[in-house]
């Protein structure tokens, strides 16, 4: 498996916000308003919200760089929803600004990072720096899929998707092990309950599966006992704060 570290995960997050940044730039003034692949949302909420998680992890290291801590987003989870409500109708020339300065700040950020300061403390999921930098990754990366303009889930590079299926594995219910077997590569198993359930297909669709995105390659296949069975149902996303997500 591939181990993602400080080394290594600035250029990351720069092949990331250069994607968000091409699609983006590939987008028409209609194309705002249109579906997202996430349920009641526009690809201007999507904006929105990249718009804003690029700035809440910027502030995150601001405040680390000071040896403090803030919440993530400035009022909470209710602030952050708000800000997205209010931001998604904007014109696509006012997203492209918001977002291309967000993503600047953010990336600018985390390249400052030196290397005693990625156990930096954040207030985000209790973690540090290096923590915000794994999420801001996840953000970009999936979020760049959901504005479904022809970079799904099948474009998710082997070390995006051994790191997500890692952090996904708290969607594991309890009871079930779950043995994934991605095509060509070797096996994995998540979860620690007595019942195993062999889950068989592309890593891309196992991992956007994890991730409650559709598979785009339609590979999946789960197995219990060698029977053929239904997918599983997954736990909630892993929340960012002691309530839910």
């Amino acid at each position: 498996m591939t181990q993602i570290t400080p080394e290594t995960l600035p250029a990351e997050l720069h092949k990331a916000a250069d994607t968000v940044t091409r699609l983006v730039s590939k987008m028409d003034e209609s194309s705002v308003a249109e579906p997202s692949e996430l349920p009641g949302w526009t690809k201007g909420h999507v904006l929105a919200h990249l718009t804003g998680i690029a700035n809440a992890m910027a502030r995150q290291l601001e405040y680390a760089r000071r040896g403090e801590t803030v919440e993530l987003y400035d009022g909470g989870m209710d602030g952050r929803t708000k800000a997205i409500e209010l931001a998604a109708g904007h014109s696509l020339a006012r997203h492209t600004e918001s977002v291309t300065a967000a993503l600047g700040s953010a990336i600018a950020a985390f390249d400052a990072v030196g290397p005693e300061d990625w156990e930096a403390r954040i207030a985000y999921r209790d973690g540090t720096v290096f923590d915000g930098g794994l999420a801001l990754w996840r953000e970009l990366t999936i979020h760049a899929s959901d504005l479904g303009l022809g970079f799904g889930p099948e474009t998710w590079s082997r070390p995006f998707c051994e790191h997500l299926i890692g952090f996904l594995s708290a969607r594991v219910p309890e009871h079930y092990k779950f043995v994934l077997q991605p095509t060509g590569l070797p096996q994995m198993s998540i979860g620690k309950g007595g019942t195993s359930i062999a889950i068989t297909g592309m890593l891309t669709d196992i991992a956007a599966w994890l991730a409650g995105r559709e598979p785009s390659l339609g590979s999946l296949r789960a197995t219990a006992a060698a029977d053929g069975v239904d997918l599983p149902e997954l736990l909630p996303w892993p929340a960012a704060q002691p309530a839910a997500r």
